[in-house]
This record gives C-alpha cells, sequence and structure tokens, in this order.
C-alpha cells in the first residue's frame, strides 16, 4: 500500500472555450498602393508589412527598438515598425525600402550606398536607406556630425559607418548644396573602431 492518501476523483477542467480574435478595419496606403485590411489590435507595424503583405524589405532585427533594421517612413516620418501597432496607422502613408526605388531606377539614396560602399552583409541596409531618408526629409542634418547623430539609432553590426555617413553627406551635398563651412575630413576615425 502506498504512504500517500486515497485521492479523490480528478475533476476534467471545463471545455476550452475559443474566443475568435477581434478584427479592426485598417486602411493604409503602402508605397503608394492602397491598402484596406482586417488586423488584430496586437499585430505590429512590422508584422503586417512581413507577414500579411509579403514586403521582406524590412527587417525584423531586435523586435524591441534598438537596432534600427525595421525603420520605416510613416508620412515622410522614420519610425521603428516593431514598436508600432498596425491599428495606429489608420489611413497613414508608409514607404518602406522596397518604395524607395522607381521601378527599376535605383533612389538616390541606393546609389550613393552602392557607390561609397555603404553596406556589407545587407541586413540594416533598408532600414539604414529608410532611416536616412527620414533624416533628409527633417531637414535637421547639414554636417557629418548631425548624421552620425541623427542615425545613431540604426546598428550596423558590420561597422560600415563612415561609409554609410559619407552616402548620405554625398545625398544631402547634391539635395542641399556643400555645406558653408568646410568640414574636417573622414579620414580622423580609426580603422576598426565604431565611430559614433
Amino acid at each position: 500500500m502506498s504512504d500517500f492518501p486515497a485521492s479523490r476523483a480528478a475533476t476534467p477542467p471545463p471545455p476550452a472555450t475559443t474566443r475568435a480574435a477581434l478584427l479592426y478595419p485598417l486602411r493604409l496606403t503602402i508605397n503608394g498602393e492602397p491598402h484596406t485590411l482586417e488586423v488584430e489590435s496586437t499585430v505590429s507595424l512590422l508584422d503586417l508589412l512581413r507577414d500579411r503583405l509579403q514586403l521582406t524589405g524590412t527587417k525584423k532585427g531586435c523586435d524591441h527598438g534598438q537596432c534600427g533594421a525595421c525603420t520605416v517612413l510613416v508620412e515622410g516620418r522614420r519610425i521603428n515598425s516593431c514598436l508600432t501597432l498596425a491599428v495606429m496607422q489608420e489611413g497613414a502613408e508608409i514607404t518602406t525600402v522596397e518604395g524607395l526605388a522607381n521601378g527599376d531606377e535605383l533612389h538616390p539614396l541606393q546609389q550613393a550606398f552602392i557607390a561609397k560602399d555603404a553596406l556589407q552583409c545587407g541586413y540594416c541596409t533598408p532600414g539604414q536607406l529608410c532611416s536616412a531618408q527620414g533624416l533628409i526629409n527633417e531637414g535637421q542634418a547639414c554636417t557629418r556630425d548631425q548624421v552620425r547623430e541623427l542615425m545613431s539609432g540604426n546598428i550596423c553590426r558590420c561597422g560600415a559607418y563612415p561609409q554609410i555617413t559619407d552616402a548620405v553627406m554625398a545625398v544631402l551635398d547634391e539635395s542641399q548644396g556643400p555645406a558653408a563651412t568646410p568640414e574636417a575630413s573622414p579620414a580622423h576615425w580609426t580603422p576598426g573602431t565604431v565611430p559614433a
């Protein structure tokens, strides 16, 4: 015989009730194309873009808003798409990296990233490009230091920061003209270090 007292008959748990997820209507314009969707309130803009609309250029890096790989433009402003719910963007105009180019014609930032060798593995590049376009839209960056500061939310694990800054500066110089005061050459950074 067992030293344990006899147990009562186990009562089965109540039957699980499945609740259908509540769906909310959502209208977005993404890369110039209107979309009418129904989504759960908990779906992030990043997951909507990647999983529902197959716009996989926007990358899921940290999923905590710390790396910038998921940066997209909402009404021309850069945001981390992993930190915003899709339903919060009702009626918004969204641009992803797929929407930067004009058909087969690359966007000037894309051309500059290639010309300046501003990428290595390429995982962060879509977020870097969208962030750079947002920075240009904001009109607050004129110098290398300002570009570095305003792009600091986008991490490049390969360390292509000097080339990314070169590419953004090339596009800024082309659109705004060179800065009135000459800047120090980018040669002040030491290879193997990460300039901030």
